[in-house]
């Protein structure tokens, strides 16, 4: 019995963010169903706004970027209809997070995102965090939107330095 084509998409997803214990972004989900050429950008974020809307996945917005994870409800799901996805999905779906792993996970693990603060200054938060443990979390005041924009890009190419030269001060 042939399957409405949204339907798998939805499938596809699910079938992702239950495949890693880290969230994806909606950028990395797009990346590889895209690349595959499963469907287009506007039937993929109607996939994504339906998931999140009946409750299969949670979206949340840090800067730029959408985090998405799977929920319990998208969990029972899966293991209801994941027998309505290939085999061949599924091998390419475990290849890319096989070639693509660390660089997806370290995109998702250094967080930065800035707002005004009640002082009229601007407060950068930086996070990076290993699984759901945090390693490091800072706020920095400055006076300026662009200061604060330019240290969360900052972070996210340096973080590593920054954290490496943190230890070596402080212990």
């Amino acid at each position: 019995m042939p399957q409405e084509p949204l339907t798998l998409y939805k499938l596809i997803i699910l079938y992702m963010l239950d495949r890693v214990n880290f969230p994806l972004t909606s950028a990395q989900v797009g990346d590889f169903i895209l690349e595959k050429e499963y469907t287009n950008f506007l039937t993929l974020q109607q996939a994504l706004s339906e998931l999140t809307e009946a409750g299969l996945i949670s979206a949340q917005s840090i800067r730029n970027r959408t985090h998405l994870l799977i929920t319990e409800e998208g969990l029972n799901t899966l293991a209801f209809f994941e027998n309505r996805i290939s085999d061949t999905i599924k091998k390419e779906v475990n290849a890319f997070f096989k070639d693509n792993e660390m660089e997806l996970r370290n995109e998702v693990s250094i967080l930065a995102d800035y707002y005004k603060s009640t002082t009229g200054d601007y407060d950068a938060h930086l996070v990076a965090k290993e699984k759901k443990i945090k390693l490091v979390d800072i706020t920095l005041s400055v006076p300026t939107e662009e200061s604060a924009a330019a240290i969360c890009d900052n972070w996210q190419r340096k973080n590593q330095q920054i954290y490496q030269y943190l230890i070596q001060q402080l212990f």
